[in-house]
């Protein structure tokens, strides 16, 4: 597949092609990517943890998330471009989402925003998706509520668990988004969720069962090592691999090894 991936391409893939999302905050990993096939390139909130070294995902602001957005628009040709909305920039009100909503859209090249909710989101995705804004739903564990659940905890365990989980992604799916990302449930209940919804699920941490998969790329990478979910797989330790080359550098400069006349200027 080589032609640009939108939206409509995206619905295209439920149930036939597993979709492809990795996460990426400027215009290197956005780039490498899309080279790499991705169907979709998300700008995550993620971001705060594991570029900016915050705790958690709710400091970010929507002037780091539009920075960043516009940094890996640059090297995202092919897959689609999607922007986390930050926690605040959407809870307050449909029109004040609406409001930065367009920013992203207006300012970077971002092709789609995603939000985080269920049931009590869908009058504010209803009211984007109506109003041109194309918008791709959150549900089950949902960082920027971190402190509102207690901690990073699975979702959607037993009957209670499930009925919610259901309840919130139909309300995500009848309010117009065209995906959703199931993110820390069981596999039994992500498999119930992708077989009664007509839009893609893509999941993680949510088991095989999804149509799609997406990793924060820094934990595929091995480039943040602060905490790793169960639910990642590392795919290259390029954080060890850095220091390492960093240490080489270090221990040449002070044995004075570099530079040498190769690397100098007659």
């Amino acid at each position: 597949m080589t032609e640009k991936i939108t939206i409509n391409t995206i619905k295209a893939m439920k149930g036939l092609d597993p979709i492809v999302m990795v996460t990426a905050y400027d215009y290197p990993s956005a780039l490498y990517a899309d080279r790499a096939g991705v169907h979709i390139t998300l700008v995550g909130d993620s971001l705060a943890q594991v570029v900016l070294g915050y705790d958690t995902t709710v400091p970010i602001t929507m002037e780091e998330m539009l920075h960043h957005t516009r940094a890996a628009g640059r090297g995202c040709q092919r897959s689609l471009l999607v922007a986390d909305m930050p926690f605040g920039s959407y809870q307050k009100g449909p029109a004040d989402a609406f409001e930065n909503a367009c920013r992203f859209l207006k300012e970077t090249p971002a092709h789609s925003v995603k939000l985080e909710g269920g049931v009590t989101m869908a009058e504010t995705i209803n009211y984007l998706t109506m109003r041109s804004i194309p918008v791709m739903g959150h549900v089950g564990l949902m960082p920027q509520s971190v402190h509102q659940m207690g901690g990073y905890r699975v979702q959607g365990r037993g009957k209670e668990g499930l009925r919610a989980l259901l309840d919130d992604a139909r309300a995500v799916q009848d309010a117009g988004a065209y995906s959703i990302v199931l993110e820390g449930v069981p596999m039994e209940a992500a498999r119930q969720v992708t077989r009664e919804l007509a839009i893609p699920t893509i999941g993680i941490g949510a088991g095989p069962h999804c149509d799609g998969q997406v990793l924060v790329l820094n934990d595929l990478l091995g480039l943040y090592d602060q905490f790793v979910p169960k639910f990642v797989k590392r795919y290259a330790e390029m954080g060890k691999e850095m220091e390492r080359a960093i240490r080489e550098f270090a221990k040449d400069v002070t044995e004075r090894t570099f530079p040498g006349k190769e690397h100098s200027y007659e």
